[in-house]
């Protein structure tokens, strides 16, 4: 055969495999996957078939392995029996609440077995440092155990007093358990030298969602455990979007730039806690196979404290089978009835959120969105940048957080006495790849609580107007738009 002849043969093999490519993405790719995302799939492997298809086989399952999500199911059953076990006076009186919010509630606890209870008390701490210092006083009071997950685990100058309470705390016979995003906590600076640390000072600590292939421990690499919490004793817990690293993420580039993260964080205290550590307990057991002792468990007949705040810890991620944090968002904001306040470092929305914020404008409601003005993910950040237009239009008024800071805050508050706080981001990465908890609490103390830190956001920065966006080049919103069709690949 000449040289020709083999040519053409190796371009028609070419072509055939091109074709079966492209035949087998139209069939497989669009089940059980949102149109959007099936669309920006189907056009990466159109386009470019070959490394399209690559990236498929890498990233296109975005949902854990089998074997995690029946395990998820098997948990969340006994989470549903040990909530049958408490008392009804810890259960919140759903009776006293619009009935919408009822329902939200309801679905909630349908989707993660946990329900909503009263006679909590909660406080939003603003300050980062000021957030570990407040942590770290409460592990120094641990007299049984100390649950820790963070999506990075850091050990440098500012959470120093973090980890040495830690150390007393593990000195005085405390248990304490850790858990690290492995992707995440294993890329900043100094990770051999943190877990190191913890090994160094007794921490009983184990990976999350590890990337393990060679020891059977796989899944899509970038489907992450994102959620951020601390409960001492099961008497007082922490959560919401601050990692336990320095505020500029111990990283170079954002040294150089000067960048600084700005958190919110809320304290809890009362029988809302016992949730937040099933959560804990639910992903220790995940990842290690260990079924914590009772001992080191919160009596299912949690005393009421005398707070007067109904909370529900809602956890959300590819080890459930629907989007639990995404259906609480959109519940909430189409319930609204006078304004909704959007805060989220990575506000990315799907079609569903955009329509429901867009129509929350429709409906006559006040709403308004708190960004940062600068980015630390350039990707997102355009993607972010290409949604500003259509809600400016609908009426959203932005606001932009100023640099060198990075608003890195999770929360929103609907009317006046309901409000969420948590680690989601307003994206589809949050919504579908990982693993968040959230934190709806209903009480007009907390929610004029969360006023005021959105009232400082406000002052702080500046609202973009419609006017300014129109006069925004060219060059920068098709940049925009590119990063909008990658942002649907999941």
């Amino acid at each position: 055969m000449d040289s020709t002849s083999v040519a053409n043969l190796v371009w028609a093999i070419a072509l055939l495999a091109d074709l079966a490519i492209k035949v087998v993405a139209l069939i497989v790719i669009p089940r059980g996957r949102k149109p959007t995302a099936a669309m920006a799939w189907l056009l990466a492997i159109f386009l470019i078939p070959f490394v399209g298809i690559a990236f498929y086989l890498l990233l296109g399952s975005f949902r854990l392995p089998s074997a995690r999500r029946n395990e998820q199911a098997r948990i969340d059953t006994l989470i549903a029996e040990r909530v049958a076990e408490i008392d009804t006076h810890t259960r919140a009186d759903v009776a006293l609440w619009p009935r919408w919010f009822q329902r939200v509630v309801m679905q909630n606890e349908d989707l993660t077995a946990l329900p909503a209870v009263s006679g909590n008390d909660a406080s939003l701490i603003a300050d980062y440092e000021a957030s570990i210092a407040q942590m770290a006083s409460a592990i120094e009071s641990a007299t049984r155990f100390v649950h820790v997950e963070f999506y990075i685990v850091s050990f440098d100058e500012t959470t120093a007093p973090f980890f040495a309470a830690m150390e007393r705390a593990v000195s005085r016979g405390v248990t304490v358990r850790l858990l690290a995003d492995h992707v995440a906590s294993k890329r900043v600076a100094n990770a051999t030298e943190t877990f190191a640390k913890l090994d160094s000072i007794g921490v009983s600590w184990a990976w999350m969602l590890p990337v393990m292939p060679t020891q059977g421990k796989y899944q899509r690499p970038d489907l992450r455990n994102h959620r951020k919490l601390v409960v001492i004793d099961g008497r007082v817990a922490f959560m919401g979007s601050q990692n336990l690293i320095d505020r500029s993420y111990n990283s170079p580039k954002n040294i150089e730039r000067g960048l600084k993260w700005q958190e919110l964080m809320v304290r809890l205290t009362g029988p809302v806690v016992a949730s937040v550590n099933a959560v804990f307990l639910s992903d220790w057991l995940i990842e290690t196979g260990d079924l914590v002792d009772q001992d080191h468990v919160p009596p299912a007949a949690v005393p009421v404290s005398s707070g007067k705040l109904v909370c529900q810890v809602v956890p959300s991620g590819p080890g459930y089978i629907t989007e639990n944090n995404l259906r609480l968002f959109l519940s909430l904001i189409y319930g609204a009835t006078e304004r909704v306040i959007l805060t989220s470092p990575y506000f990315v929305p799907d079609e569903a959120m955009v329509y429901a914020i867009t129509t929350a404008c429709q409906r006559g409601l006040e709403v308004q969105l708190f960004v940062s003005e600068i980015g630390d993910q350039g990707l997102v950040y355009h993607a972010q940048r290409s949604y500003y237009g259509v809600l400016l239009e609908a009426g959203v008024r932005i606001f932009l957080y100023p640099g060198p800071y990075i608003l890195h805050a999770k929360h929103f508050s609907i009317d006046d006495d309901v409000a969420v706080i948590g680690s989601s981001n307003m994206d589809i990465r949050s919504f579908s790849l990982n693993m968040e908890v959230s934190l709806l609490v209903r009480g007009g103390s907390f929610v004029a609580d969360m006023h005021r830190v959105e009232d400082a956001y406000r002052e702080a920065g500046r609202e973009l107007t419609l006017e300014e966006w129109r006069r925004e080049p060219a060059r920068a919103t098709f940049l925009d738009g590119l990063a909008r069709l990658t942002s649907a690949l999941n």
